[in-house]
């Protein structure tokens, strides 16, 4: 044992490094530091903490009913604290869901240099953290708050005034035309406070966020009159998701997309 404990504390910085770098951040924080104290010097390199990815932990083919408790978001809310606080203004990725307004109040705090946050399925996080998300991490470029439904409006107007540099966000809602797929897994409560202001959403869009490349509102409610501001405001647009826009028709959407040439 204490051989098999000199050889690995006998490794290079640089190999170190590259042998971390390679591990998932669920990895990282399972224990890997805590090898022995070169892996755990090793473990404060800055270039290992520009990217804070998580997803990978979500990556089933289906949802699990644990990942919408109280239980559930309280750890994953710990993990991203406890990485914040460790690496703070190296973060310039952050993908992870179900945390809270509790762990994002410190991202706004201690990450000005974030460029991307996705935060999908995220019932406690608001407006609250959102707001300040605008005005702490200016340099924002890519933003998904997908099935976050305490998300409003209001936050987007925000984002889009404080972050000039918003190229991509996806506001996916969940398939409330059948929501079969997630009864049983997502609360019901939760399902049924589906946000119904989709005019309102790309009111905000439109006039706030200019420079967006690429766009996904899959379900959301807006109209004819949402989707063509959208493409009158953001003549960048490349790529633009509706998938499930049960308001919109075939000619709505082939009108609306005619006003930008990059679709």
């Amino acid at each position: 044992m204490e051989e098999s404990e000199s050889e690995w504390g006998e490794l290079t910085r640089e190999c170190l490094i590259n042998i971390l770098s390679r591990l998932t951040a669920e990895d990282q924080w399972r224990g890997a530091m805590l090898v022995c104290k070169s892996w755990f010097t090793a473990f404060q390199e800055p270039s290992l903490h520009s990217v804070f990815n998580f997803e990978p932990y979500f990556d089933s083919p289906s949802e699990s009913p644990r990942w919408w408790t109280l239980q559930f978001e309280s750890k994953i809310d710990s993990m991203l604290l406890s990485t914040v606080q460790s690496t703070h203004q190296f973060l310039t990725q952050i993908r992870i869901r179900h945390c809270s307004d509790r762990s994002l109040n410190l991202v706004t705090q201690r990450c000005p240099n974030l460029e991307v946050l996705s935060i999908r399925s995220c019932p406690r996080v608001t407006d609250d953290s959102i707001s300040k998300i605008a005005t702490g991490c200016p340099n924002l470029k890519e933003l998904d708050i997908s099935y976050c439904y305490e998300i409003t409006h209001e936050s987007l107007v925000l984002i889009g005034r404080n972050c000039s540099n918003l190229k991509v966000l996806k506001r996916n809602l969940m398939n409330w035309l059948d929501p079969s797929q997630h009864i049983g897994i997502v609360p019901d409560d939760y399902l049924n406070a589906c946000p119904q202001d989709g005019g309102s959403e790309a009111a905000a869009i439109a006039i706030y966020m200019p420079h967006l490349e690429s766009l996904k509102i899959r379900f959301s409610k807006l109209t004819a009159k949402g989707l063509n501001s959208i493409c009158q405001g953001c003549p960048n647009l490349e790529h633009l998701d509706l998938s499930g826009c049960a308001n919109l028709t075939s000619r709505d959407i082939a009108n609306a997309s005619s006003n930008v040439f990059r679709i």
